[in-house]
């Protein structure tokens, strides 16, 4: 119920008890939990903070998430012709992005949940790293599957038009750009959280939608180029 504090010498200099614990894990918490959400942790209560104070801590990184979404803006750009000439490509572009950036969440907070628990430590990453890899070709592979299915069988039903004669073409776009996405997802999620921790910030600071931004640009660059070598020739 209780433990005693020493000094170097060996002295007692008072005692913690397990309510003192309780009292820290139940301050530490709000933090970590508000970190993860992608701001900085309140210095008061929700109902209490001034709105500035609310406005400052949210508003940050909100600032630093949407200057890195504007590079997505930026590879779309990039691929404008390719996106004009094959209007279908659109309509998965949601899809892609989200799933690479719920892998990379997912990846980023079991990290993190390890490293608190002091499971893993900075010298294991190249552990983890063969550890995610496999696991984000597994997972990819599942949703890419899925998504081939999709596009099969939105085409065998004719919802929405299907997605024209080339549609076998399309499928195999969604399944491949998938599996990569969600590997690439899974191993930078799981790769930054050490990232952070050897340059001296809080591994928490990698909050899911730091992540998931970081994951949008990249995946929307692996599905058009994976969209080029499938439909050069034929869409493109």
């Amino acid at each position: 119920m209780a433990i005693p504090v020493v000094d170097e010498a060996g002295r007692i200099i008072g005692v913690r008890t397990v309510d003192d614990v309780i009292d820290a894990i139940v301050e530490e918490h709000p933090e970590d939990v508000q970190r993860f959400g992608g701001m900085e942790a309140l210095d008061e209560p929700y109902t209490q903070i001034g709105f500035f104070s609310m406005i400052r801590k949210r508003g940050g990184w909100l600032s630093i998430l949407l200057i890195g979404e504007m590079f997505t803006a930026t590879v779309m750009k990039h691929f404008e012709l390719e996106l004009s000439k094959a209007l279908v490509l659109t309509l998965f572009i949601p899809l892609i992005m989200s799933s690479g950036g719920n892998s990379g969440s997912q990846a980023t907070s079991l990290i993190i949940r390890a490293m608190a628990l002091d499971e893993v430590k900075l010298k294991d990453w190249w552990r983890v790293a063969l550890r995610e890899l496999p696991s984000g070709i597994a997972l990819g592979a599942i949703l890419g599957l899925l998504g081939v299915l999709r596009v099969l069988i939105w085409q065998y039903m004719g919802i929405g038009g299907g997605y024209g004669v080339h549609y076998g073409l399309v499928a195999a776009v969604v399944g491949v750009a998938l599996l990569g996405v969600v590997t690439f997802g899974s191993l930078a999620g799981s790769m930054l959280p050490f990232v952070l921790r050897r340059i001296g910030f809080d591994p928490a600071s990698a909050s899911a939608p730091f992540v998931a931004t970081l994951v949008d640009v990249t995946a929307l660059s692996i599905y058009f180029y994976v969209a080029l070598f499938f439909l050069r020739g034929t869409l493109l």
